[in-house]
């Protein structure tokens, strides 16, 4: 199954990185957030990556063409043609496409953009700016039992307001903000599921959002179930979420299930 991460966005609110590089590629312990994402999948057997590029795609596509330069130690030998020893293997099994979306292009016309590339029955989708412990297995197994065309996952971060309502699996309300005084509804936290036939409903338009007219059509069909996740998940919208995570990273990386 194919994993599609949503890349092409600005993060303006955290321009202290983003300035000069692609929010993905801000790094969390010296790795890019993209790559910490990447590494939860690939925990669990998917190694497939779809990469919707935009703002600053040509750092992401250099990280990857010379993934094993930046990843491993290296001897050059000047004067003899260049030769370039590496030392040490890649664990990472990785097929990456990288795929240029557009720079003002919306969340769901980078995602139509990709489709052509969507060669499975289902397919995974994400943000290319959270980290979680999401159990991406339990997460796929759900979905395809569900039936449904598409699958989200709600999470739980503190002092933030809800924008999932739902009543059993079902997900009724999406993106309507829900002031959430008792924890009881969940924001969306990414790690989506879909079916392929879901990409049928997506408008040619660079305009078209994910989160609005594709997800509640989905909703008003009663097609988009909820996978409740009630461990770890963070994003990093700003500078303090960037600290925060590095911070943890050090002490506590909880979503380093890999290892």
């Amino acid at each position: 199954m194919k994993v599609v991460i949503l890349c092409g966005g600005m993060g303006t609110r955290l321009r202290e990185e983003t300035e000069y590089k692609p929010k993905p590629m801000v790094e969390i312990g010296g790795k890019p957030i993209l790559w910490h994402i990447m590494k939860l999948y690939s925990h669990y057997g998917y190694n497939e990556f779809i990469l919707a590029l935009g703002y600053k795609g040509s750092i992401i596509k250099d990280y990857f063409l010379n993934y094993t330069y930046y990843n491993t130690d290296c001897r050059i030998e000047i004067g003899r043609e260049g030769q370039i020893t590496f030392f040490g293997d890649i664990k990472e099994d990785w097929k990456v496409s990288l795929i240029d979306t557009g720079e003002e292009s919306m969340t769901g016309y980078r995602l139509k953009l990709c489709s052509k590339y969507i060669d499975t029955d289902n397919f995974m989708l994400t943000y290319g700016d959270a980290v979680s412990d999401v159990n991406i297995r339990s997460l796929v197994d759900f979905h395809i039992k569900s039936g449904k065309t598409g699958t989200v996952t709600g999470v739980y971060p503190p002092s933030r307001f809800g924008d999932l309502e739902y009543e059993g699996n079902l997900v009724k309300n999406f993106k309507e903000k829900i002031v959430n005084l008792d924890n009881k509804y969940p924001i969306n936290g990414g790690y989506f599921v879909f079916k392929k036939s879901f990409l049928e409903i997506l408008p040619d338009d660079n305009n078209c959002d994910l989160e609005k007219e594709p997800m509640n059509k989905l909703t008003s069909a009663n097609e988009l179930t909820f996978y409740k996740h009630i461990g770890f998940w963070q994003c990093m919208d700003t500078y303090r979420d960037y600290m925060d995570l590095n911070g943890l990273w050090k002490e506590n990386p909880v979503w380093k299930v890999w290892e």
